[in-house]
């Protein structure tokens, strides 16, 4: 793809605002070896995610393969192709969360929230997310919004919470 179809295809997905912080982070790594990483890393944190088009976008400027690019971030968990809210939402479903009843947590935000585990809202605030464990048991059943753990949650104190964002 031409460079300037790309930029504007990348404008559509991700904004303009984006692209200022994700072309002086592109110069500052320019010629570095081994930069793909650290480029990703930083191109999420600003876009939220790494959608193809960025991908692509990234390689471009980079003048690596784009198939290189997409086999890091297919390969890394950290690394996300769907776009996440600004407060992520997860879920413990480990066996002392599940048996506390995790399950009617995980029913319950995602009637509030109106997604499914794995989705965002329509307004990128929150996205849901369920784990298989947290480390938390003593606290089951555990709910984590951004980075503040909650836990011994009740489905009636889920309302509360997500107020507080």
């Amino acid at each position: 793809m031409h460079e300037a179809a790309l930029r504007a295809k990348l404008v559509s997905e991700i904004g303009e605002e984006c692209l200022p912080a994700l072309e002086k982070m592109l110069e500052r790594y320019r010629g570095k070896p081994g930069a793909l990483i650290p480029v990703l890393e930083e191109a999420q944190a600003v876009a939220g995610y790494l959608p193809d088009v960025l991908q692509e976008w990234i390689a471009t400027k980079m003048r690596i393969p784009k198939a290189r690019v997409f086999g890091v971030v297919t390969f890394y968990s950290f690394f996300s192709r769907v776009p996440k809210g600004k407060y992520q939402v997860k879920v413990c479903l480990g066996t002392a969360c599940y048996v506390r009843g995790a399950n009617k947590l995980l029913e319950k935000l995602e009637s509030e929230l109106g997604v499914k585990d794995g989705g965002v809202t329509p307004d990128r605030k929150f996205s849901l997310q369920s784990l298989r464990c947290v480390g938390a048991c003593g606290l089951a059943p555990v709910i984590i919004v951004g980075e503040t753990t909650y836990g011994q949650v009740h489905p009636n104190d889920l309302k509360k919470i997500l107020s507080g964002y």
